[in-house]
């Protein structure tokens, strides 16, 4: 499946599946085929995502020292969360201050 969010004030984001389910949890939500954001809804699904993104990064950065204490060669990820979900994280700035709802799956 793929995600396209839409919003009258923003350009569309496009997620793969396995990604969109992933934002979407991050977001409290169960992945579904269709939903919307209200207005009122995006300063805790901002929180809610610039906190994953903490975690994220934090969570690599123990990975990586444990591997380097093991004599490994830590991998970073190839993409971070903080880079897969930024075009979402900023469509939600601009939808919230312009007072418009972010769409998907219509």
């Amino acid at each position: 499946m793929i995600y396209k969010f839409k919003s009258k004030d923003a350009a569309d984001v496009v997620m793969l599946g396995p990604n969109g389910d992933q934002l979407l949890r991050i977001l409290g939500r169960e992945p579904s085929a269709k939903g919307i954001i209200e207005p009122a809804d995006m300063p805790a699904a901002i929180a809610a995502i610039e906190q994953a993104v903490r975690d994220d990064e934090a969570d690599t950065e123990r990975r990586q020292k444990e591997a380097e204490e093991a004599g490994d060669v830590p991998q970073p990820p190839a993409v971070t969360l903080r880079q897969r979900v930024w075009p979402f994280l900023e469509m939600l700035r601009q939808c919230h201050r312009d007072g418009q709802p972010i769409v998907w799956g219509v």
